[in-house]
């Protein structure tokens, strides 16, 4: 598979950003929103690890930027801990 390919993502509801490339979580993280919203999952994970906190950092700081973003937290230990945080979407048409 060429790098230019384009990876197809499961919308399901979880997002791991384990196997994406930090430069692309700009543009993954709204699409993926987006889409989780069109189909209705209003409830979203996004797993981005433990590490040194930098991915966790900016993570957080899309989400901040998103008007359809109602809130967002780390998980507790059973959904993943700091290592992941648990989204959640206004419905489409409607902003937070």
């Amino acid at each position: 598979m060429d790098e230019s390919d384009p990876v197809v993502v499961p919308i399901d509801g979880t997002l791991d950003l384990h196997t994406f490339l930090p430069r692309e979580v700009g543009t993954l993280i709204p699409d993926y929103l987006g889409e989780c919203r069109k189909l209705g999952i209003l409830q979203v994970r996004i797993i981005h690890g433990k590490g040194h906190g930098i991915l966790q950092r900016r993570v957080h700081s899309i989400l901040k930027s998103l008007a359809w973003v109602i809130s967002f937290r780390l998980a507790d230990e059973s959904g993943g801990g700091w290592g992941a945080t648990l989204v959640q979407l206004s419905p489409p048409g409607r902003e937070a």
